[in-house]
């Protein structure tokens, strides 16, 4: 059969695959977990650095890789970085067959699995939207050819130091993925033929660079990478008077849930069945072990934190099947669990029939940049919701750069290490606002961006109390406070 398939259709199914992705980028309906991402990569383009500058609350390469993006993309440049996540969403997939083939499957398997991967809920709502998600994925999947190659055969030292530099790469986008690239250097350590000095070698540059970024600014980059994430989540679901997602039993509940949206927890029962015949495969192993681990460890788990599995799983699925192609019951109910994974990205086409949401979001920034120009605000803006802001031409004020995440926090940083790192949350407003902003923007955060429009209420409070002018706004949808003249 692989003999006779047309050399073409892989590019075109792939075309297809990137097709889908980009038209669900700009469908999915807005979520305000994009703001840090697109004011970070929005901010480090006109020249200001994470942590030293504005605070960021992740690692530090997307925004130095995203920057240039959101420099030529300018006005339309969140649109831009969700259709950038969606290429690295097809480019993820497309990892995963090329990594199944080497490990040796034959086409149908690899296309199965890569298929299995790409009708999982967790991938398609991590490349439909600005987040962090996209880019280490598809990294980690970029790797897994040259950890197969290495474990059939022998890697050389181009490709050993290439799979640490990718490795590497998707640790210093997001943390969680530095779990299995320690597997597989770990894995590396006692199995030679994958080259651990060269492996380490590659990696050394994006270590460089991390390390660079703590030089420069100690406590931000502490505070964004490791203080806010372990304690943020657990003092916000307490807060809200949701302190059963933090127990024991929600996290296998949850885990089970976002695997069910889709193939992959059929399918991590399915590979647990198959042993690896060649000794190198079991570097997959390890590293699936670690991003279990990495997905698990934060409370609570939530569905993005299960991407790293995913092109590990659906890797080693496929070399298995080589060996015992799935049943047609097994067909029958992958189909039904591939079905259950589209369904969120199904309901949220359907959600978004009157009108798309990106284009929306660009209509609604045209009219925030007309209430500007005509209050002739040129300064930086505070806003819960600076994602809307590079359709304006202005940036968001610096405090503001993580949106509604730290603001709506409570004593995570006293007073002194807040202008240090540059934030402000609702109990310190008043006094992290003795040098103010350009002008005040709500309207963003509320029920139509999955955000609470309730936090706005402070920045509202704040501006009438201190005889800010409201400026209207077409729409409706947004309030734009400017100081008195």
């Amino acid at each position: 059969m692989d003999r006779t398939r047309p050399a073409l259709l892989l590019p075109l199914l792939l075309a297809l695959l990137t097709l889908a992705f980009v038209a669900l980028a700009l469908i999915r309906p807005l979520d305000h977990d994009e703001s840090q991402y697109v004011a970070a990569a929005v901010l480090t383009a006109h020249g200001q650095f994470p942590y030293r500058d504005f605070a960021y609350l992740q690692t530090p390469l997307q925004p130095l890789l995203f920057a240039p993006v959101t420099l030529l993309t300018g006005s339309v440049a969140w649109p831009a970085l969700r259709l950038l996540n969606a290429l690295l969403g097809a480019l993820a997939v497309a990892c995963v067959y090329r990594a199944a083939r080497r490990g040796g499957a034959g086409q149908r398997p690899a296309l199965l699995a890569a298929a299995m991967l790409a009708c999982c809920d967790i991938l398609l709502f991590s490349v439909a939207t600005a987040r962090n998600d996209a880019l280490p994925v598809a990294l980690l999947a970029a790797a897994l050819p040259l950890v197969i190659r290495a474990g059939n055969d022998r890697a050389t030292r181009w490709s050993a130091m290439l799979a640490g530099l990718l490795l590497a790469a998707a640790a210093a986008a997001k943390v969680s993925y530095a779990l299995p690239a320690l597997a597989y250097g770990l894995y590396a350590l006692r199995d030679r033929r994958h080259r651990p000095l060269w492996i380490i070698a590659g990696a050394m540059p994006i270590a460089a660079l991390v390390l660079a970024f703590y030089v420069i600014a100690p406590l931000g980059f502490v505070f964004g990478t490791l203080d806010f994430p372990a304690r943020a989540p657990d003092q916000y679901y307490r807060a809200i008077g949701k302190p059963w997602k933090l127990s024991w039993w929600a996290k296998p509940l949850d885990t089970v849930k976002f695997l069910a949206l889709g193939p992959a927890l059929l399918c991590l029962a399915l590979a647990s069945r198959f042993r690896w015949r060649a000794h190198g495969g079991r570097a997959i192993d390890w590293m699936l072990w670690g991003a279990l681990a990495a997905a698990l460890l934060p409370s609570p788990t939530w569905r993005q934190y299960l991407l790293p599995v995913l092109p590990l799983l659906f890797v080693r699925l496929a070399i298995g099947w080589h060996v015992a192609p799935p049943g047609r019951r097994t067909r029958l109910a992958l189909a039904v669990f591939a079905c259950a994974g589209l369904a969120p990205s199904v309901e949220a086409v359907m959600r978004a029939a009157p009108g798309v949401p990106m284009i929306e979001a660009l209509r609604q920034g045209r009219a925030i940049r007309a209430a500007l120009d005509t209050a002739r605000v040129t300064g930086p803006v505070a806003t819960l919701s600076p994602q809307f802001l590079p359709a304006t031409g202005r940036l968001p004020d610096a405090r503001f750069a993580t949106g509604p995440f730290y603001f709506r926090s409570h004593g995570l940083l006293g007073l002194d290490d807040e202008r240090i790192t540059h934030l402000v949350s609702r109990a310190t407003l008043n006094a992290q606002f003795a040098r103010p902003p350009a002008a005040i923007l709500t309207g963003g955060e509320g029920r139509w961006t999955s955000g609470d429009a309730a936090l706005e209420r402070a920045l509202e409070r704040w501006a009438t109390r201190h005889g800010w002018r409201p400026v209207p706004v077409a729409g409706a949808r947004f309030r734009l406070y400017v100081p008195p003249r």
